[in-house]
């Protein structure tokens, strides 16, 4: 009996595994985008302490803890000196050697200093590189405006007259376009911000709020006429009084 004739069977052959496809590779980090991301981290950490010491979550004399700072916010305790720096360099806490760092004290007769060089400055909004608010910029300014007649209902008036004043400091300082004019105003707005939280009595937060109130809405109509000018005159004037008020509080001599 002859062996069968397997000539014609298809041969095997041995399958390789293929290999599997490269990973799509993520795009390296530049050190650009590095540094952005850093920047932006700074500055949301900045942003936050700051709102938090001009609105007296932080008291004068509350001792800031690098090492509480850095948890919370999940970064090193090198970006939060540098906030801390920063914020010193700014008037709003002082490093003790050995001790710790603090949020300054609210020295009224500094502060009123700071007030009269801020309405000095106040009508160069108009001057310097004036830019015109658009549809968005006026209904953020009315806005503001809606939200000031509501300070008396607030649950803690004196924290939201706080805020509102805030928002609307930063609505004003938009309508410049001079960069170095912006970091002025800013540094002295946020170095005078808590000097309304602790000299206004609480008995006097309502009538504050409609004189602020008809302070915003007499800028309002300033930006309805297209007239910057106006609104810088209007702004010194604003400040000026406000200075006189809150003077009186203290019980500080005007000039």
């Amino acid at each position: 009996m002859t062996a069968p004739n397997n000539s014609s069977a298809p041969s095997l052959k041995r399958v390789e595994p293929r290999a599997a496809p490269d990973a799509p590779k993520r795009p390296a980090r530049n050190a650009d985008s590095r540094g952005s991301g850093a920047k932006e981290r700074f500055e949301r950490i900045y942003l936050k302490i700051r709102s938090r010491i001009c609105q007296l979550e932080y008291a004068p004399g509350t001792r800031l803890s690098e090492e509480a700072l850095a948890r919370e916010f999940t970064v090193s305790r090198t970006p939060i000196r540098s906030v801390l720096s920063r914020l010193e360099g700014e008037g709003l806490v002082q490093s003790r050697h050995g001790v710790g760092t603090f949020v300054t004290d609210v020295d009224y007769a500094a502060l009123a200093e700071v007030y009269r060089l801020r309405l000095e400055l106040a009508a160069l909004i108009g001057k310097l590189k004036p830019r015109q608010p658009n549809a968005r910029d006026l209904k953020k300014i009315e806005t503001i405006a809606r939200k000031c007649a509501m300070i008396p209902e607030a649950k803690a008036p004196k924290r939201e007259f706080s805020r509102i004043n805030i928002d609307f400091f930063e609505s004003l300082v938009a309508m410049t376009a001079n960069q170095p004019m912006q970091d002025v105003l800013r540094r002295l707005f946020y170095q005078s911000a808590r000097i309304w939280m602790t000299a206004m009595p609480e008995q006097e937060v309502n009538r504050e709020s409609k004189i602020f109130h008809r302070e915003i809405n007499e800028i309002i109509d300033a930006v309805k006429d297209g007239c910057l000018k106006k609104v810088g005159k209007l702004r010194r004037k604003h400040i000026s009084e406000g200075l006189g008020r809150l003077l009186m509080y203290v019980g500080e001599p005007s000039d």
